[in-house]
Order: structure tokens, then sequence, then C-alpha cells
């Protein structure tokens, strides 16, 4: 399995870059799941589904199936901040890559998504898991890189940039939650 993430600011546009990246890697024949850090509550359930009722009932974990997809819903009795690899670890290992959005603080080898018009500083200059900038406004970087800088625009060439580059993405999971044992 490959894993790259792709961190940002809020409104960067790290979601619409995945949006057109998956579907490039897919017609390439690749497998493509996606972990998604969120900053706040969210529910992917909806008030009167059984699901939701189940959970709300206490249920400390409700999956649900049909023949088009599978969910799997677990409520933390206290707070719990999982680690970027802790949330691969729950994906189905038979995938080609998994794309991170989100865990900008992590040590993952990570594509930053910059726009100069959205006023944030880039990353990259400080954080040595950044290893390209994908950016719609390349004269604009803050500092010169000899990182690659991809078009943010350009989701299959991005793509390609990333199956060119696969072996950089090489990822072991149990080395990564050894540092969680």
């Amino acid at each position: 399995m490959k894993v790259v993430g792709f961190a940002g600011y809020s409104g960067s546009g790290k979601t619409q870059l995945l949006e057109r990246v998956i579907p490039a890697l897919k017609l390439r024949g690749l497998r493509v799941s996606v972990a998604k850090h969120a900053h706040h509550k969210f529910d992917i359930d909806h008030v009167g589904k059984d699901t939701f009722r189940h959970r709300e009932a206490g249920a400390f974990e409700v999956v649900v199936a049909s023949r088009h997809r599978l969910a799997l819903m677990r409520e933390f009795e206290r707070d719990a901040q999982l680690s970027v690899h802790q949330l691969i670890a729950e994906l189905y290992d038979g995938v080609d890559w998994v794309l991170v959005e989100g865990f900008k603080e992590s040590d993952l080898p990570k594509i930053e998504v910059w726009r100069a018009s959205a006023g944030k500083a880039a990353r990259y200059p400080h954080d040595e898991f950044i290893i390209a900038v994908a950016t719609d406004s390349p004269n604009d970087l803050p500092e010169p890189t000899l990182r690659p800088v991809l078009d943010l625009n350009d989701a299959d060439a991005v793509a390609q940039w990333l199956v060119d580059n696969g072996h950089r993405f090489d990822y072991e999971l149990e080395r990564h939650l050894s540092a969680y044992d």
C-alpha cells in the first residue's frame, strides 16, 4: 500500500484536488481509499434512521452494509484523538493508495496544497515531510523550493506524479503502529 498526505489550510483546495485525483488514479486501474481528519463533531447518519437510533441508544459500534457499501460508526466513550496511523489501520488493506486529507502535522510524506489567494503561510519551508507543493500560483511561492511544484489545476498530472514516484510512498503499517503499543 502507498500512503500520501494532502496538507494545507482550510480553503486551500485539498478536497477539490482529491475529488479529481481519485478518478485519475482509478483510470490507471488503482484502488484508492481516503482517510480524512475532522476537527469537530460530525455525523454521517441522520435522525430517525435505524443506525442513528442504535447509536443514540448507546451502541458502541454500529456497522451497516448493503450490496454496495459498508459503514462502521464507533462512539468513543471519552474523547479520543486517533493518530493518522491508527486511522489507516481501520481501512481495508487491499487498496493500492490511501490519500490522507488533513493531519498536516503527521509524519507522512505530504503534498502541500497552497494558494496565494488564501492568504495563509506556506508550510513547506518548515515541514520536512512535505515532498511536493501543489499550487495555482507557483510564481507567488513565499520561498524558493527544490521540491516538485505541481499544478493544482491539473489533477491528472498530480496523479501521474504520484504513480511515477510511487516508491516514495510505500507504507508499512506495523512499523508505524508499533509506536502506539
